[in-house]
């Protein structure tokens, strides 16, 4: 679900700037994931979903640019923060890299204070679009509540309003079981009159269309959303 602390996913090979990222930002108080691997740091993406993501541009195997594109290409990343560090800000380097979908640029050698002032400023402009926003993020599924829609590895989904309140309400405490009595009191209220299998046609139908690995069944019981 939607991180409690900013978290910031570092990608740089150069072991010794890497580190003193870590350092600086885990100071300030963020969750920080970092790799010098580009093709690592996608994985570290799709599997923590950051909220800023600080990419060198000169990484082994696959580069900044390479890797922004890949990032970008991807429904959950399409508005995250993603800035280059570099060396060189040359105009054809910082056109290429606006073209690829970098949001900033930060030089090296990299300067503390510069460094957290400019990482705080992109967090503030963060939390402004995640509050007009109407978007919920779990491991590689987007829902857009206000569109009835799903995304589910790059695959959009489209979902009735029920089925739409009976996810969220079971993604809302992943693990927790909830009996059929709390999922039709809180998805149909108690003014709706619902037949007794109710509830299990929905389910069927989001099995359906969104998997089913991801609502688990606890017979005689209710069911629960596997985290």
């Amino acid at each position: 679900m939607e991180h409690l602390l900013p978290v910031i996913l570092l990608i740089d090979d150069d072991e010794d700037t890497l580190e003193f990222m870590r350092y600086s930002l885990e100071k300030e108080g963020y969750k920080i994931y970092s790799t010098e691997n580009g093709t690592v740091g996608i994985k570290l993406a799709l599997k923590f979903f950051p909220d800023i993501i600080v990419i060198d541009n000169m990484n082994q195997e696959i580069d900044g640019i390479k890797t922004c594109r890949e990032l970008r290409s991807m429904k959950p990343f399409q508005n995250t923060f993603i800035v280059m560090l570099t060396a060189h800000s040359s105009d054809q380097i910082q056109s290429t890299a606006f073209d690829a979908g970098f949001d900033a640029f930060i030089s090296k050698p990299i300067r503390s204070r510069l460094f957290l002032c400019r990482i705080n400023a992109l967090l503030k402009r963060r939390t402004i679009s995640k509050s007009s926003r109407h978007l919920t993020i779990f491991e590689s599924m987007v829902i857009d509540s206000e569109a009835y829609i799903v995304e589910k590895d790059n695959q959009k989904i489209n979902l009735s309003k029920k089925e739409l309140q009976l996810l969220m309400f079971l993604i809302s405490k992943p693990g927790k079981v909830f009996n059929r009595d709390e999922i039709m009191s809180h998805v149909w209220g108690q003014t709706e009159i619902c037949g007794d299998r109710t509830i299990d046609v929905h389910v069927k139908k989001l099995r359906d269309k969104i998997g089913t690995n991801h609502i688990k069944t606890i017979k005689g019981i209710g069911y629960f959303f596997l985290a």
